[in-house]
């Protein structure tokens, strides 16, 4: 069994076929309810499919609220430190996770509605677990954001999170939250 799962597997990267893409299926509570999915863009930006996929997994995106919505232009999440529903959302934005900050993974796809982009600092190299989900275009974004995935289902739910009216997007108030966050196949 060994032998032919290892077989496999190099027959596999010898004929450049990889493994089933993974998603992400992201429930939301709040202004906006129901479920977002997303597939994972692993073959534009593998280190960070990896680190969202592994904060998925352990958790650590449950509970975490959208802290930064603007209008006509992202809503964003993810803060595993300070971004859980309960936390001083004064906070909300500030944190990343216990996991390594990620060179960046640019790529020529355009951020446009449903786009999944990865958060940072102005270090380009900087992102470590906060992303963000398009409302619409924003080439200003383009080549300069990891790209990490695309919503297949539930952009609907994505337009309707509560907006920002604080300073840059901040949420004032309750925020919308990820109850769940699973990673799929």
């Amino acid at each position: 069994m060994f032998k032919t799962s290892v077989t496999t597997a190099l027959f596999a990267a010898l004929i450049g076929t990889q493994a089933l893409a993974a998603g992400l299926e992201i429930n939301v509570e709040g202004e906006a309810n129901g479920t977002i999915k997303i597939d994972l863009l692993e073959d534009v930006a593998p280190a960070h499919v990896e680190q969202i996929t592994t904060l998925a997994e352990q958790g650590a995106y449950d509970g975490v609220v959208f802290h930064r919505v603007i209008d006509g232009f992202m809503a964003q999440t993810g803060d595993v430190q300070f971004g859980k529903m309960g936390d001083d959302m004064r906070r909300a934005g500030t944190g990343g996770s216990d996991l390594p900050d990620l060179a960046a993974e640019f790529s020529d796809i355009p951020y446009e509605q449903g786009v999944v982009g990865m958060a940072r600092s102005q270090n380009p190299n900087s992102a470590n677990s906060q992303f963000f989900i398009m409302f619409g275009p924003a080439a200003s974004l383009n080549g300069q954001y990891t790209v990490v995935g695309r919503v297949t289902e539930g952009q609907d739910v994505v337009d309707a999170i509560k907006r920002g009216t604080g300073g840059n997007g901040a949420v004032i108030g309750a925020p919308d939250v990820m109850t769940s966050v699973t990673v799929t196949e």
